[in-house]
């Protein structure tokens, strides 16, 4: 029997993930035959996946072209206010809802993720899964949905904050500390780690930001 060919959802998740991991990146253009042809589907689903990208902001127009979109200052301020306000909920809600299971998860992925302190790309990568570990263990599909568009738009900033020298491992050590709030099911506390992670997160960027205007300029 011969597999179904990927609709139009099915483009529009492949397309999403590699802007997610860097294949496609802000600023790069977008070609409905090069997808095509890089994803072995049709150029159907690949126009009706751009459209939908285009419409939630992901992508902009340059002329006639589609381009990755990207963020300014004031779109990067909002979109971390918006996360640190809903990732703070999620841990709140993991400390009050999350299984023993879901919880010895989140320790190992910690200890595991250890080893990873001097890789930004992989740890980057390992960052994704911890926070997306969180969101399911709030057990609140509506939050989950809303962290998945937060993130999705989180993908359009160039480089990780991972990339700063030493932030792997503070963000490990803020990781660690979120995940023993939560364990001890200290829903303030939870909610407060992961706040905090956020703000230094993004206090990291706006250094990135700084010192690249520098170079610059």
């Amino acid at each position: 029997m011969t597999a179904p060919r990927p609709g139009p959802t099915d483009a529009y998740t492949m397309i999403l993930d590699a802007i997610d991991v860097g294949t496609y990146r802000p600023g790069d253009r977008l070609v409905e035959s090069e997808l095509a042809d890089r994803f072995g589907v049709s150029r159907t689903p690949i126009r009706e996946a751009l459209q939908r990208l285009e419409t939630q902001s992901l992508l902009s127009r340059d002329g006639r072209s589609l381009i990755v979109a990207s963020l300014d200052h004031n779109q990067m301020a909002e979109l971390y206010v918006v996360r640190g306000e809903l990732e703070g909920l999620a841990a709140r809600l993991a400390a009050r809802h999350a299984t023993a299971e879901e919880v010895r998860v989140l320790r190992e992925m910690v200890e595991e993720d250890d080893a990873l302190r001097d890789n930004p790309a992989a740890l980057a990568r390992a960052n994704r899964r911890f926070h997306k570990q969180i969101h399911l263990a709030s057990h609140n599909r509506y939050l989950v949905q809303q962290l998945d568009l937060v993130h999705r738009s989180m993908a359009l900033m160039a480089t990780s904050s991972l990339a700063v020298h030493g932030r792997g491992a503070i963000a490990q050590d803020e990781h660690d500390n979120i995940v023993k709030m939560i364990e001890q099911r200290n829903e303030d506390g939870a909610d407060e780690a992961l706040r905090l992670h956020i703000s230094v997160a993004f206090m990291t960027r706006l250094k990135q930001d700084a010192a690249r205007r520098k170079e610059e300029g």
